[in-house]
């Protein structure tokens, strides 16, 4: 099976069966995301104990891309403390950001893989996408950023 065969059928998994899907009971820090251009909507409920994510749970509907995106994001960040989650967010946006070709998530740079994240490289190559895929994101850092004003 190909690469890029591979990491369609990642995507597809995550968007068929997301991870993380639901409502976080009790308190929380919350926020909610929209992509305009496709109609992409994406919420997401953080627990955060000290400095810890120790609980993660995303709502939305939209494209696979969005919601695969979401549901990798849910899953990578659990159980991470902050700081690991915005190490991992700065390493997925500059994957999203490199032009075709360049690599980077080299499996020789220590601590560069991100899991099956990585499936969402192809995307790269249809730029309106990308902000699709960046969607959970953007919405996982004014969470962060609501969790560490709270501290």
């Amino acid at each position: 099976m190909a690469l890029e065969e591979l990491y369609r059928e990642v995507i597809l998994d995550h968007y068929r069966n997301p991870r993380h899907k639901g409502r976080l009971p009790g308190a929380h820090f919350h926020a909610e995301g929209q992509n305009p251009s496709c109609g992409d909507e994406f919420s997401l409920d953080l627990d955060v104990e000290a400095g810890e994510i120790v609980q993660v749970a995303t709502q939305g509907q939209g494209c696979s891309i969005s919601q695969a995106s979401g549901s990798m994001m849910a899953d990578i960040s659990k159980g991470k403390t902050v700081d690991q989650v915005e190490e991992i967010t700065s390493k997925f946006k500059l994957m999203m950001d490199i032009e075709e070709g360049e690599n980077p998530v080299d499996p020789a740079r220590p601590g560069a893989v991100l899991g099956d994240l990585e499936a969402l490289q192809g995307v790269r190559k249809f730029p309106v996408r990308i902000k699709c895929a960046d969607l959970p994101w953007a919405t996982l850092a004014d969470a962060l950023e609501e969790a560490k004003a709270a501290q």
